[in-house]
């Protein structure tokens, strides 16, 4: 792959390089569709980082259907599909992380304290490894783009992290591929998350500035569907990811949740903006 990168960079192509954990869905194609709009070239990774599941985690259970993402990438433009194992990114003695204090301590990070952490250093070598001039990120996971994004100018990476807006199926619920998990009657529970988020953005842009007051438009919502297991609600500083308690005073702003139905754990967020 490092080979392929310099070879393609000597050529004048530019890189586009779409990390993934596998199991493709709209979401997933839609960014291999973005890569290929903006630059010469599309690497899609596949690689399901076991550094950044805890232990009690689903590492084991994700799902996995290598040859059907292959197919489905070229089909939406990929050029390069790499796909390397837990060996070849782990070798025997590596002793290195990268870790983004601060942002990844909270949120996501105060109840999976180590994800981040495997998660930038993966992406670190994933960008060693395809050399890329640009990354395309979806916006679902916010507070990772948000780590990558400090991580890349702390470091000097000279890659362009690119956000892509969350895939949403028709019902409103985020692409994920994890929503496999979901029985039907979860994933009709799991519509909530959308809806109670949109029903705090309208409150927002009706000139609802106390973020309290809008975090508990969503928690009310989630009581009415009967999701009761909440990780999170917060309304934070789109940059800093600092949580935000008294007041709204800019358009820089995110509400994100996480709840648990059954078994499965979801995330989802909304940016907080007035209606043109």
């Amino acid at each position: 792959m490092q080979h392929t990168s310099e070879a393609l960079r000597l050529e004048g192509k530019r890189i586009a390089f779409v990390p993934t954990m596998g199991f493709f869905h709209e979401g997933h194609l839609g960014l291999i569709r973005k890569a290929k709009e903006i630059a010469d070239v599309c690497v899609t990774s596949l690689f399901i980082n076991p550094t950044q599941f805890a232990p009690n985690e689903d590492f084991t259970h994700y799902p996995r259907d290598t040859a059907r993402d292959m197919q489905l990438a070229e089909v939406s433009g990929c050029d390069y599909f790499f796909n390397p194992s837990s060996e070849d990114m782990y070798p025997h003695r590596f002793a290195t992380s990268i870790i983004v204090e601060k942002l990844d301590s909270i949120l996501e990070g105060q109840v999976r304290p180590t994800h981040f952490r495997g998660v930038t250093t993966v992406v670190a070598k994933l960008f060693n490894i395809v050399r890329p001039h640009c990354a395309i990120f979806g916006q679902k996971d916010f507070q990772q783009l948000v780590i990558l994004k400090r991580m890349v100018q702390d470091l000097n990476m000279n890659i362009d992290i690119i956000a892509a807006p969350i895939a949403r199926d028709a019902d409103g619920l985020a692409m994920s591929s994890r929503n496999t998990y979901l029985s039907a009657d979860e994933r009709r529970t799991a519509l909530s998350l959308s809806r109670s988020l949109l029903s705090a953005k309208t409150a927002f842009e009706d000139g609802e500035r106390n973020p309290m007051l809008l975090q508990e438009i969503i928690r009310r919502k989630l009581d009415e569907a009967g999701i009761y297991k909440v990780d999170y609600i917060a309304v934070v500083d789109s940059e800093t990811l600092e949580t935000l308690e008294t007041t709204i005073e800019r358009q820089d702003a995110v509400i994100a949740l996480a709840v648990r139905i059954g078994r499965t754990r979801l995330i989802d967020n909304m940016i907080l903006k007035d209606s043109d």
